[in-house]
Parts: structure tokens; C-alpha cells; sequence
């Protein structure tokens, strides 16, 4: 059980945009925060405002009861934690990973951490680096609930809402992943949107407001498809996928009439006529989910 001076004191291992902003967040609630970053003198205005600078990360996950890990990813994790000095001050400690990696490297480190009796969290950040300690940040955790409780209180500091999605380790970086696919896809939409705009003259400021109009067709959609998914229905009714693959097919010659790389639409444009192929026309275009899964 973590003592009350424990619950008013956290260590945080990097100190990248995210990890000082961690931090920072932890400095602001008065918690005694002690930091370590791989580069020295990174932690500089922390200290000025109070953090405890330690000397090396078993130092640091020493002072205590809790430390968070903020890192580019779990190769960087690895070569600051798996180290026997280390592994031994984590001991009875608890160590909460939010470091974006994959849902197999989460339940790795969960393993390693079980073995040198760590106690493990693993979560994923939704929010960039100016949210944190504000009521806009974004935490997903997973892992030991009872674990997750103990803490709450501490992480709580870090501003906005934090959500356990389950005892399996892996779950955040799954949310983490699948969430990160519809940003990504997302923004690579959008870039080969305003190359095409620009090819016909459009600029990208003109076309923006436009592009946020379609932006806000989406979420009702995600409720709707999200219903078809896990129903296995379906539904095209009033929109297609015979549909879908003309349109995707007319932005493939549009791009290509301009010399605009189309892979990526030629990729959905295929996604599409498999499904055709195999019978599902009068399906809507989330019928996809199932072709991509096929393979």
C-alpha cells in the first residue's frame, strides 16, 4: 500500500515537449516531483520551479512511490528502465507507461515489469503537449484496476479526463493505434485534398471552410457505422457502395489528369471494387472493415 507521502510525490522519467509538460502539470498541483532526462540540462526551469533533479533513473524512480515514463517510444523505454539498478528501484514501485507505442510492446513491458515485482500501468496521451493540466487533456490507462485506483489521485493532476479501459495492458495502445489510423488517414485525406485544390486553382485557405463543413458530417456517422460494424448490417441504403466507388474513382482521374500521386485513393478505390466483387453492392462503404480484415 503507497503511504500518504508517497501519494504527494511522483517522479517523471523524459522530459521531451510531453514529458516536461507532464511535469510541469504535476509541479503546478504541488506535488514533489523529481525528474531525470537522458539529456542533461534539459530539466533546467523545472528545478528552478521546484522539481528535485536526479542524477540517473534508478536515482529518480527511487524518490518515489510512482513514476511516469514519457518517451518516443518503447525502445527508448527499454534503454532507461530494463536495467538491473533500475529494475531493483522500481521494486514495489509502480511505473506508468504513457509512451505511445503498440499494443504487443504494452504487454511486454507489463511481463518484464511482473518478473522484477513492478507494478504497471500503461496508458496513451489523446491530447497535444498544451493541454496537460487543463481540462481539455485526454488519458487513456489500462492495466491493473485496483493499481490504477491507488493512483488515481496523482494522476488526476494532469488535468481532464482519465478513463480505465480494462485489466488487459494492451487495451490503450489499442484505443491509442486505432484512434491515431483515423488522425493519420485523416490529415493524408487533407493534404492530397489541397494538392488537388491547388492544381485547379483553389487555394488552401479557401477551400478550409469547406473542408470543416465535410469535417462535421463525421461524427454521426462514426455512431451509425460504429451500430453497422459491430451488427454486421451494413446498411448502404441511400448511399451505396457502387456509389462510393464512383466517387473515389472520378478523385483517381481528377488526380492522376494533374499528375497528384493517387495511391492512396487507388487503394480505397480497390477496397471498394473487392467488395463489389464479392457481392456487396447494395452495401455501405464500412463494409470495408470486413474485406480489410479478410486478407
Amino acid at each position: 500500500m503507497t503511504s500518504h507521502t508517497e501519494q504527494s510525490a511522483v517522479t517523471v522519467l523524459g522530459l521531451g515537449p510531453m514529458g516536461g509538460s507532464l511535469a510541469r502539470a504535476f509541479l503546478d498541483a504541488g506535488l514533489r516531483t523529481t525528474v531525470w532526462n537522458r539529456t542533461p540540462g534539459r530539466d533546467r526551469e523545472l528545478v528552478e520551479s521546484g522539481a528535485v533533479s536526479a542524477s540517473s533513473p534508478e536515482e529518480a524512480v527511487a524518490a518515489s512511490g510512482l513514476t511516469v515514463i514519457c518517451v518516443v517510444n518503447y525502445d527508448a523505454v527499454d534503454a532507461v528502465v530494463r536495467h538491473d539498478a533500475v529494475a531493483a528501484a522500481l521494486k514495489g514501485r509502480t511505473l506508468v507507461n504513457l509512451t505511445a507505442d503498440t499494443p504487443d510492446r504494452a504487454r511486454d513491458t507489463a511481463a518484464w515489469a511482473a518478473e522484477h515485482g513492478i507494478g504497471y500501468l500503461d496508458g496513451a496521451i489523446m491530447t497535444p503537449t498544451p493541454t496537460i493540466g487543463t481540462p481539455a487533456a485526454v488519458f487513456l490507462h489500462s492495466g491493473p484496476k485496483e493499481l490504477y485506483l491507488e493512483h488515481r489521485p496523482v494522476l488526476d493532476a494532469l488535468g481532464g479526463t482519465h478513463t480505465h479501459l480494462g485489466e488487459d495492458v494492451g487495451r490503450a495502445a489499442a484505443y491509442d493505434i486505432a484512434l491515431l489510423d483515423i488522425f493519420w488517414t485523416a490529415m493524408a485525406g487533407y493534404a492530397h485534398a489541397l494538392a488537388m485544390a491547388r492544381a485547379e486553382g483553389i487555394t488552401a485557405r479557401e477551400l478550409a471552410p469547406f473542408a470543416k463543413g465535410i469535417g462535421a458530417i463525421l461524427p454521426p456517422l462514426f455512431d451509425q457505422l460504429a451500430d453497422d460494424v459491430d451488427g454486421g448490417t451494413f446498411s448502404g441504403e441511400g448511399n451505396p457502395i457502387t456509389s462510393a466507388a464512383s466517387s473515389v474513382a472520378h478523385i483517381v482521374h481528377a488526380s492522376e489528369a494533374h499528375g497528384i500521386d493517387a495511391s492512396v485513393m487507388r487503394a480505397v478505390n480497390d477496397l471498394t471494387r473487392r467488395a463489389i466483387a464479392q457481392g456487396h453492392g447494395t452495401d455501405g462503404f464500412i463494409r470495408v472493415t470486413e474485406i480489410l480484415s479478410s486478407r
